[in-house]
């Protein structure tokens, strides 16, 4: 029995590059073999699919529809094929995943870490960078965001934490400037700042009524990576402004003292994004649902 669907790609690649040469490239063929799918189809339907010339070549009427439903017949076999996959119980496959660099290091990569022992199929690449990924435009699976998300339209999101602030300094540091506690205090104080792109991250503060304030806070230094804050406070430079899920780590070593914990009034929250897509591969799915999961037990809010 012939099978339907020889031939189908083939011709489908045909009509998209616009040329046999370069659905020949596209599919690792020759142009000879190309040629020779198309005629075999042709001969199997009877009917002629394209005006060829030594130039050029364009669908016939019954090639333009034979054209329109063998894309939509691809298509079904595509989502098919990724609604098994995704319903697959191992997760296998490339996984290439978008992290910011300290929360990443931190919070993601040891979960990810886990699912990589968990599942020897799973090949997972990790990129960490602070820039907002384009997740289409760069091949990328899934990626972890922290603040406002701006795309709601090409990409799904789940939330899978909320990140607060918290001020603290070196203990040689308050040792010798003291412990600030009103909001005024932190005027006779020296911080060290966060800054991206020419903008400087504002500090805020809630006093024991629960008012807000900004802190009005003399700033030495400006960094854009929250590692070096952190070694700037412990050097004993100055108050640090980080997320509390970082300074309690170095609390916890004894190289920072918290100050004031969950002082910001302007939470963000923590998000899961990938690509719209009807059908999740196994691979995906199964690194949000971790990711899901296991950060909210990190305690990072």
């Amino acid at each position: 029995m012939t099978n339907k669907l020889d031939g189908v790609a083939v011709f489908v690649q045909v009509i998209e590059a616009g040329s046999f040469t370069l659905a020949a490239e596209r599919m690792h063929l020759t142009r000879s073999a190309i040629g020779k799918v198309i005629s075999r189809l042709e001969a199997r339907l009877g009917v002629r699919l394209l005006h060829r010339t030594t130039r050029s070549h364009t669908l016939t009427e019954a090639g333009r529809v034979y054209y329109e439903r063998c894309v939509r017949a691809l298509a079904e076999l595509d989502a098919g094929a990724a609604e098994v996959e995704s319903g697959l119980s191992e997760p296998r496959g490339r996984l290439r995943v978008s992290v910011p660099i300290a929360f990443g290091h931190q919070c993601v990569a040891p979960v990810l870490f886990g699912l990589a022992r968990q599942h020897p199929k799973l090949q997972i690449d990790i990129s960490f960078s602070d820039r907002s990924v384009d997740l289409i435009e760069e091949n990328i699976d899934l990626a972890v965001r922290i603040g406002e998300l701006r795309d709601n339209t090409t990409l799904d999101a789940r939330r899978i934490g909320t990140q607060y602030m918290s001020i603290g300094a070196s203990p040689s540091y308050l040792a010798e400037h003291g412990m600030p506690v009103a909001p005024d205090d932190f005027a006779d104080h020296t911080g060290i700042s966060y800054s991206r792109s020419g903008s400087m991250a504002r500090w805020h503060m809630l006093d024991d009524d629960g008012v807000e304030h900004a802190l009005q806070i003399t700033r030495q230094l400006s960094l854009d990576d929250v590692q070096a804050i952190a070694d700037a406070g412990i050097a004993g430079l100055g108050l640090v402004y980080l997320p509390c899920w970082f300074l309690e780590q170095h609390a916890a070593a004894g190289r920072l003292v918290v100050v004031r914990s969950r002082c910001g009034v302007r939470p963000q929250a923590i998000h899961v994004v990938w690509p719209k897509s009807p059908y999740l591969p196994s691979k995906t799915r199964c690194a949000i649902d971790a990711l899901s999961t296991e950060i909210p037990m990190l305690r990072i809010g």
